[in-house]
């Protein structure tokens, strides 16, 4: 009766999404977790809130299964059921057409319906940290998914048209560590998009020559395997991912049948490929010209015991583990709306690239402002404190709490749904202990990613050089590619800038940089300056630029190196 009681109470937090007809519903945490366990799950008025396209129920243990009634959810776009005790996952999640996010992982499934290979508008799945032993054929009808997270499962072997199909044109990141799968399929070249493919600790003993010819790839990880060639496990292990690639492209040391073969079919493909190529070479040469002013000059500076280095503490492995940054200088923000167009070219890469800041966060700081060395750390809501932009210093939970009310009283006056500026980033650091920041050497916080920058290190229109910051909880290839892009655009509205200098005038005297490898006669020219990213120890995880970063597709840049 007790139970059947509380079943009928319904809860504070549903009650207010019904009466406010909001779109997005947070339920985690200890309080949540309590009336799952006294109601037997989760409360049934829930799956009547239609309007909804964000849903997250996580860290309730009590939280065994889901009803089949999630079918009405009909709009709903993200659903993040992480880190509860899920052992069933309805086939009715297979009508969920609007799905793009399903997040399953912490959970305790051993198997899903093959009814979720229906959705056919997802995304991105991460099942990750279950006991799951096969994953449904099928996969390949879900023709917009980009990234695929099945590591610390049981897997024996990856679904044979997850490779196979040519349907998946978007997927660009398998994450399957931490299994006990014995053979990749050759066909996984099959795949244009793919970048990241991570197979560490499994039970893998050759590597398919055919992974060489995926043109995109970026980023493999092969360690933990028993590998048969010897030779290539050590690469493996050191992390060569050029230098694995180039070995499988040649067919390995040995004479073998297989891999003679499989270097001719490479060769082959490589023929093939420069003869397509060729006109669209000689158009590139032909835009040379017009495009010639635009210039990236890079310095290779990794090894300088002047260049700037940041510290990424351990605390970040469960926030937001993957940080990329870089020195941008001879960036002119001082003419006319230059800076206008400059911010408003970061917050189009936020809500396109950055998926709203779900998958990156992009934060820019005047390089002047700051003082190096600086680390990446995590710190619990009433320890961290920042200047936010346009505020005054305060607690991270403060803010928090100032934004969520602004946020309410936005829906109130405007009787509006959803909310603007930084108010819709608030659900993305639900349910964390500790929060990621970047502090200078001075203890100054500077960052608070996804949230916002520092007041301390705000970009201005006299801002030459700039400190760039990419975070991400998805992936370190990630942020390397919203790096990359972002530093492709800075390029374009310099170049932009100088081309229009005179219509555009100058309302602020310019700061002209102090570095004298930056040639002050070609304002538009901007020189990259690498930053490295290291362990607790000292140790190297990431260097950008790196030599593989800036090169593909960039026609339109000539890169110095």
């Amino acid at each position: 009766m007790a139970a059947e009681s509380a079943s009928m109470t319904v809860w504070p937090e549903i009650e207010k999404a019904e009466k406010e007809n909001r779109r997005e519903l947070v339920l985690h945490g200890a309080a949540v977790d309590k009336k799952i366990e006294s109601s037997g799950g989760l409360h049934p008025r829930l799956y009547s809130l239609s309007p909804l396209n964000y849903l997250e129920v996580s860290q309730c243990p009590s939280l065994r299964s889901i009803h089949e009634n999630i079918r009405d959810l009909t709009h709903l776009q993200s659903l993040i059921l992480c880190r509860n005790k899920i052992s069933d996952v309805p086939k009715s999640i297979g009508e969920l057409k609007a799905l793009k996010v399903l997040d399953l992982s912490v959970n305790a499934l051993q198997d899903l319906p093959e009814e979720l290979c229906s959705l056919g508008e997802l995304t991105t799945l991460n099942i990750s940290c279950n006991n799951i032993k096969d994953l449904p054929n099928g996969l390949s009808r879900c023709t917009k998914l980009c990234s695929i997270n099945v590591s610390k499962n049981a897997l024996e072997r990856l679904p044979e048209d997850l490779c196979s199909s040519s349907n998946l044109e978007l997927l660009n990141t398998i994450i399957a560590s931490e299994n006990a799968i014995e053979q990749l399929s050759s066909e996984i070249h099959n795949l244009p998009a793919l970048k990241v493919l991570d197979l560490s600790s499994n039970k893998l003993q050759e590597i398919p020559f055919e992974l060489a010819d995926c043109p995109k790839l970026k980023e493999i990880n092969f360690k933990g395997n028993k590998l048969k060639d010897k030779r290539l496990e050590k690469m493996v292990n050191g992390c060569q991912t050029k230098s694995v690639l180039d070995y499988l492209r040649v067919g390995g040391r040995g004479k073998g049948k297989g891999k003679q073969e499989s270097a001719e079919k490479s060769d082959g493909n490589r023929n093939v490929s420069k003869k397509k190529n060729a006109k669209k070479n000689k158009k590139e040469e032909e835009e040379v010209d017009e495009l010639k002013q635009m210039v990236v000059r890079i310095l290779h500076m990794s090894d300088s015991s002047t260049a700037v280095t940041v510290k990424v503490s351990p605390l970040v492995k469960d926030v937001r583990p993957y940080i990329v940054c870089c020195i941008v200088k001879g960036m002119n923000l001082n003419p006319g709306s230059s800076l206008k167009r400059f911010l408003t070219a970061q917050t189009k890469l936020h809500d396109d690239v950055c998926g709203k800041r779900t998958t990156a966060t992009i934060a820019t700081h005047d390089l002047s402002l700051l003082k190096a060395p600086l680390q990446y750390d995590a710190r619990p809501p009433d320890v961290l404190r920042i200047v936010p932009l346009g505020r005054k210093e305060m607690k991270a939970a403060d803010l928090l709490r100032l934004l969520q009310h602004e946020a309410d009283e936005q829906r109130k006056q405007k009787k509006r749904q959803n909310v603007s500026g930084l108010h819709k980033y608030l659900q993305l650091l639900d349910g964390k202990d500790h929060y990621p920041c970047l502090v200078d050497a001075d203890g100054h916080v500077i960052s608070f990613p996804p949230i916002t920058n520092s007041e301390r290190t705000k970009i201005k229109k006299s801002t030459r050089e700039l400190f760039l910051e990419v975070t991400s909880s998805t992936s370190l290839q990630t942020c390397k590619d919203v790096m990359d892009m972002l530093i492709i655009k800075m390029a374009e509205l310099n170049k932009f800038t100088f081309d229009h200098k005179e219509e555009a005038g100058s309302d602020g005297e310019a700061d002209p940089t102090s570095d004298p490898s930056v040639d002050n006669s070609t304002s538009h020219e901007l020189t990259v300056v690498q930053v490295r990213v290291v362990d607790d120890e000292g140790n190297l995880k990431v260097v950008y630029p790196s030599k593989t970063d800036l090169t593909s597709d960039i026609s339109h840049l000539n890169i110095i190196r």
